[in-house]
């Protein structure tokens, strides 16, 4: 089969054609950027283009799918000139789909915990060698790509993301799965620029849980008021699960679990998380994995990548990177690391980075996200707005929406870098939590693992 990718160097994108490529499909490509790691793991398999740029003379009759990328616009020439020759125009998911026609669909959703979740499947799977097929938005240790796919596995694991499909497709990509097994981890309003209305919003997961086949299987966290209405107002023909956030301690740094067979150790910590575990556990027993098997396997789980990840730590500091930015994760994991390091200095700095973040009607979602740490530092580039041509926020309303009057605030990156430079880790016990889906406008992480 001939595949080509419109915007093959994006995260998703790079590591489907990948993946066909490793199925033995003929993959070709186009991007006007692409960075790395795509450049040089495309390169590596002869996938990178020779050029940068779109050329309509790439799309020739011969090919059996064109998938299109989010990064890629409408007016793309190499679109155009796909439409006018009548081929098969994919979204990333749509495609996915069509892997997937004849197996198990096991789709993850919710606005937060997804691929947390995802990964814990995953590496439950690989540690009693199950071999699924996959799609998570993360690298995991001991997997090469974030996409598997193969002709004769019989589940597919799926993270389920609301966003929209293409730039022709406007469809959230979890309605495309129609999921046998589903999950919903947590509702809590994103994506302000697609979904307007927090009501909006929510109709998403509704709309995901309708398209759930009939017979399948929901699994739900209980303890997310939203995510729970949403299911009992369900009325297709599937199976309801709840689940909700196990027992557990902390002790000396450790987090403990409570199981049928005693407390277990474990590496993951924060409620959050604990939660996480739960939802990952239902899924993996209707996959056929036992309970004692999953928290043997489960045991040995460090976290996705970019999720709540230790960078450095000495007998005195830690310091932590997450992706999170959305207000409910925000809070999440800011309370855990305090709840882990209960005795430390809780320093949690937040970029303001996405569309939704950097919007002055969906600050006031923030109120309050920050109020664990004992220091709460927020950084926003006035050029990310320009970039993505929003209207200027003020240091005042950032102050107003967190609620905190202790807040410090940072909109130059160097001021920013300094601010952490002359933090006393060596005579204080501090815990530092970076949070953030960029970089606090250029940050070299490997320059804190230095400074612990």
């Amino acid at each position: 089969m001939r595949t080509h990718f419109i915007a093959i160097g994006g995260s998703a994108m790079h590591n489907l054609a990948l993946a066909l490529h490793n199925k033995g499909y003929h993959v070709t490509g186009s991007d006007d950027a692409i960075f790395e790691p795509s450049n040089s793991r495309l390169r590596n398999k002869g996938l990178l283009p020779d050029q940068l740029g779109w050329f309509p003379a790439k799309i020739t009759p011969d090919i059996d799918a064109v998938i299109l990328g989010m990064h890629a616009k409408a007016d793309n020439p190499e679109l155009i000139r796909a439409e006018e020759l009548g081929l098969r125009i994919y979204s990333y998911p749509e495609f996915l789909y069509e892997q997937s026609r004849d197996k198990t669909r096991v789709v993850i959703g919710g606005s937060h915990g997804k691929t947390t979740i995802t990964s814990m499947i995953l590496h439950v799977m690989h540690y009693h060698n199950v071999d699924v097929d996959y799609m998570v938005g993360a690298q995991l240790d001991g997997f090469d790509t974030m996409v598997h796919l193969t002709p004769y596995n019989d589940f597919i694991v799926l993270e389920g993301d609301e966003y929209l499909s293409s730039p022709i497709d406007r469809r959230p990509k979890f309605h495309l799965y129609q999921p046998n097994i589903a999950l919903i981890s947590g509702i809590a309003w994103d994506h302000i620029n697609v979904f307007p209305t927090y009501e909006n919003y929510v109709e998403q997961f509704e709309i995901f849980v309708s398209h759930i086949t009939n017979g399948g299987i929901f699994v739900y966290n209980e303890n997310d008021a939203e995510v729970k209405k949403v299911a009992e107002a369900a009325i297709n023909p599937i199976r309801k699960i709840p689940y909700h956030t196990p027992n557990y301690f902390v002790k000396e740094g450790v987090t403990y679990i409570e199981t049928k067979e005693g407390h277990m150790p474990i590496e993951v910590f924060g409620a959050h998380n604990l939660n996480n575990l739960a939802g990952a556990k239902w899924i993996c027993q209707n996959m056929g994995i036992d309970e004692s098997d999953f928290y043997e396997a489960i045991a040995s789980f460090k976290g996705a990548s970019k999720r709540l990840e230790k960078i450095a730590e000495n007998s005195r500091n830690v310091a932590y990177k997450d992706f999170a930015h959305s207000p409910s994760k925000v809070s999440a994991t800011t309370r855990a690391v305090k709840e882990q390091y209960p005795e430390r200095t809780l320093i949690a700095c937040l970029e303001l980075h996405t569309y939704s973040s950097l919007n002055p009607e969906f600050l006031k979602e923030y109120e309050g996200a920050l109020d664990a740490a004992d220091v709460a530092v927020v950084f926003y580039s006035p050029d990310a707005l320009k970039i993505k041509q929003l209207d200027v926020i003020t240091s005042e309303q950032i102050a107003n929406a967190f609620k905190r009057n202790d807040l410090i605030i940072y909109t130059n990156p160097e001021a920013f870098k300094e601010y952490l430079f002359h933090l006393k880790f060596d005579t204080e016990k501090i815990a530092l939590l970076l949070m953030s889906s960029g970089n606090y406008g250029g940050l070299n992480f490997d320059d804190i693992r230095q400074l612990i």
